[in-house]
């Protein structure tokens, strides 16, 4: 088989990756550059550089995706630049822990939107011009852990990350065959700001409770988006797709199996 037919070669295929410009984002539009595809990433802010490898580079628009007019401008953008647009890849999102007791509404709204609505908004238009289009088209929305799983202080965030699962099985049902859309359920990824979120030793000791002893790369979950926007996974819609090393280490087994304790 040469390189032209290898289902990763996505040569001529069109890619938006929301919050592309740093972090996890950054490291799935370099995954997709390296597969050749063309690439556009959005956020807030002009970032100092862009996602690049192999002396390729991805595009930059700056938006605020929870604005519904700002998330149609962005998609049209790459459709327009490209040619067309083959992935959408929700990837901004996240959350500072907060008191579920006395969060702020405003708090408890731009939780919601960032990690709810903005991804409705995006995949909404990157529908309508995915189904215009010959081949049409897929939408992976990178998940958490928190949507099964939640932790003290990421009520607003667990539930909005649940209800980014719900939607992905509804627009499942509605989109396709045009339009497929998946879901990657992440485990703690190490990127440049793990030290803000899980202190300085934070992931190692992140690693004892995961099955495969340590926390995703980025590339971990950049290789899932991968296969999700190939040719190999052609009949997957609705899917979850756990990236997580195995999810956490119930606490009942590590309570009975500590050191010392009775086997």
């Amino acid at each position: 088989m040469d390189d032209q037919s290898h289902p990763m070669d996505l040569t001529g295929r069109a890619v938006l990756v929301t919050g592309g410009t740093r972090g996890l984002g950054a490291a799935i539009a370099r995954a997709f550059l390296a597969c050749g595809a063309d690439v556009m990433v959005c956020g807030r802010t002009t970032p100092t550089a862009l996602p690049s490898t192999d002396g390729r580079e991805a595009a930059f628009r700056a938006a605020d995706l929870r604005d519904p007019v700002a998330a149609a401008d962005v998609v049209a953008a790459t459709a327009e630049r490209f040619g067309r647009l083959d992935t959408l890849v929700n990837n901004a999102g996240g959350s500072p822990d907060a008191d579920a007791a006395t969060v702020s509404p405003r708090f408890v709204e731009k939780v919601v939107a960032l990690n709810l609505l903005a991804p409705f908004y995006a995949a909404q238009a990157a529908n309508l011009v995915m189904r215009e289009q010959p081949g049409g088209g897929g939408v992976i929305n990178i998940g958490s852990v928190s949507a099964h799983d939640p932790q003290p202080g990421t009520a607003a965030y667990s539930a909005a990350k649940a209800g980014l699962l719900g939607l992905t099985r509804a627009l499942a049902l509605e989109w396709a065959p045009r339009v497929r859309v998946n879901h990657i359920t992440a485990g703690p990824v190490r990127t440049e700001n793990s030290g803000t979120l899980y202190g300085d030793d934070g992931l190692a000791a992140l690693a004892d409770l995961v099955p495969m002893g340590r926390p995703a790369e980025p590339d971990d979950v950049a290789r899932a988006c991968l296969w999700l926007a190939c040719d190999l996974s052609s009949y997957v819609n609705g899917a979850d797709l756990a990236v997580h090393g195995g999810g956490e280490i119930p606490a009942r087994h590590r309570a009975t199996h500590r050191p010392g304790s009775r086997q």
